[in-house]
């Protein structure tokens, strides 16, 4: 609007010094040139932060959903766990039903999760995420989270190994970061049904900052798919079902706290993936 306002004294100026006058209607008509100008240019960017806002928050929504599928995949397996194990009591009339009533909100939880996520599969990643930035430990995070994706990794057919120093503390927005770990561990313990995954973390000195990572010895990943995973829509071609967010978000996220985040691996041997995080001290909060 300043520029504009600039214009019209330049256009005034211009009309004084060759002897032109702007009184009357031409001074007009310039005014309403000028003022209608404006008004598109305020309209314009109302729209475009209008649609960025609105982008943002269906982004937002469409990585929530994503993260919803692992939790209601415990639930739903340790409810069928509980129903197999306690054949007297699901027996009963009344712990029947309510085993039923369980089924049937976690499916109905499943297919809305599953519209959201498709529903957004165009959008762009996110930009601009807030961070909420603390100190904490990271080994009883991680411990928590493995105690929540047991029923996951089919109870004894995958075992999870928290090999994170426990003494180790990070900065970080702990809910972003419990979400990059659910992901990547989500991610292992599909490709890897009878095996380990491995979840550690390191200090490096001399970078100045910290790396995580979570290996497994499952399928592997193709040599032809390494450099294409962590993009938004890239799916497994032999998983159906995927929306190719699970690797998107931990590369959102991790680049959110200025880290990277990398992958190694060989089919029929395993993966590994590692994301860093910066140190407090690099942190200009």
């Amino acid at each position: 609007m300043a520029e504009y306002n600039i214009l019209r004294g330049c256009l005034h100026d211009l009309a004084d010094d060759n002897g032109l006058s702007l009184q009357g209607q031409p001074f007009h008509i310039v005014n309403r040139v000028l003022d209608g100008a404006i008004g598109l240019a305020v309209q314009s960017y109302a729209t475009q932060q209008a649609r960025e806002v609105q982008h943002r928050r269906e982004e937002y929504l469409a990585f929530v959903a994503h993260d919803l599928r692992t939790p209601l995949n415990a639930i739903s397996l340790a409810a069928r766990v509980l129903e197999l194990t306690l054949p007297e009591a699901s027996a009963r009339a009344e712990t029947a039903q309510m085993f039923t009533a369980l089924r049937r909100n976690v499916l109905h939880l499943e297919r809305l999760v599953s519209k959201v996520i498709e529903e957004s599969t165009n959008l762009q990643t996110e930009i601009g995420i807030k961070l909420e930035r603390r100190t904490f430990d990271l080994w009883p995070l991680v411990e928590a989270l493995i105690h929540d994706l047991h029923p996951v990794a089919g109870t004894n057919s995958t075992r999870l190994r928290n090999k994170v120093p426990e003494d180790l503390v990070v900065y970080a927005d702990a809910s972003l970061l419990r979400r990059v770990f659910q992901n990547l561990i989500a991610n292992a313990i599909k490709y890897t049904p009878r095996g380990e995954v491995v979840i550690g973390a390191r200090e490096l000195s001399e970078e100045e900052a910290l790396e995580c990572w979570v290996g497994d010895n499952g399928a592997g990943i193709p040599e032809a798919l390494l450099e294409k995973v962590f993009d938004k829509g890239e799916t497994d071609p032999e998983q159906a079902g995927g929306m190719g967010l699970g690797l998107a978000i931990v590369k959102t996220f991790t680049e959110a706290h200025g880290g990277k985040v990398s992958v190694e691996s060989t089919e029929g041997v395993g993966s590994m993936f590692r994301f860093s995080l910066p140190k407090k001290a690099n942190l200009n909060d």
